[in-house]
């Protein structure tokens, strides 16, 4: 393999690649997302700066499952999603993120610094309940529920649009910028990418969006953190299907070139 095929390796390893080339198409992707008050000092130690907290005191706790996803195959996820400012900006920032298979851990990790992890996370829908749990390591340590379409219909898959301002609403929300922290280390294990990374995604069709009350519960612990930033007050859930693309994103920060700066004013 000469050179200018390495170059148009779409990923590691150059016998048989981890994911393919973007952006990235998903169909079908279900989420169980439940918004709830959590210990503002907690909020602020999960965000690194220049983030700031956006002053609600909430953070998101999401289930997605995801059966179609170009490039990825077909998996699950879990985990812990904060609002926050960037120079003024209402940003997303994601804190931690579990799932079930290697593709998109990988792929997820390398371009745009999601903090994902290997984890056995479900969303499934029990008898009358929408169900996500999150186990790591054989201990289960989070679990969320939701009334299954029984409430505050937004949009129905099989019927009509109740609410247009809603959809539109939702629609907003998830084209809002999510931010990643992108650390990977060099050769010698001092830092070679330290970056706040910036994505939105496109393309957004929701197909079903359904909102109630909800129910979180989060187990601490120690290599799966999401109890670390606990529940106070659940404020509802939110139970939705889209299609949508995941581009690639752009960097928001660079670290290095923010510490190299210093050291030469210094």
């Amino acid at each position: 393999m000469n050179e200018a095929d390495i170059l148009q390796l779409p990923s590691m390893p150059l016998a048989s690649p981890s994911y393919s080339r973007g952006p990235y198409r998903f169909i079908d992707r279900e989420y169980l997302i439940i918004t709830y008050e959590s210990d503002p000092d907690a909020i602020r130690a999960q965000l690194p700066e220049p983030l700031e907290p956006d002053g609600s005191n909430t953070v998101l706790y999401e289930f997605i499952k995801m059966p179609d996803s170009s490039g990825f195959g077909s998996y699950t996820e879990s985990g812990i999603v904060i609002p926050a400012t960037f120079n003024r900006e209402a940003v997303n920032f994601t804190s931690q993120m579990y799932l079930d298979i290697e593709a998109p851990i990988s792929g997820g990790r390398e371009i745009w610094g999601f903090p994902k992890k290997l984890a056995q996370p479900t969303l499934d829908v029990c008898e009358d309940t929408l169900t996500g749990t999150l186990c790591y390591a054989g201990e289960r340590v989070a679990m969320g529920t939701m009334r299954y379409k029984q409430e505050q219909i937004t949009y129905d898959l099989k019927g009509e649009m109740v609410c247009t301002s809603c959809l539109e609403t939702l629609t907003k929300k998830m084209g809002k910028t999510q931010v990643n922290l992108k650390f990977i280390p060099d050769v010698d294990g001092s830092p070679a990418i330290a970056q706040l990374v910036a994505y939105n995604l496109s393309d957004i069709e929701v197909k079903g969006a359904w909102s109630g009350p909800a129910r979180l519960h989060l187990v601490p612990h120690v290599n799966a953190p999401v109890a670390d930033l606990p529940v106070k007050k659940v404020i509802g859930g939110m139970h939705f299907v889209a299609d949508l693309t995941l581009p690639y994103g752009c960097v928001l920060h660079d670290y290095l070139e923010t510490s190299q700066k210093e050291k030469k004013v210094a």
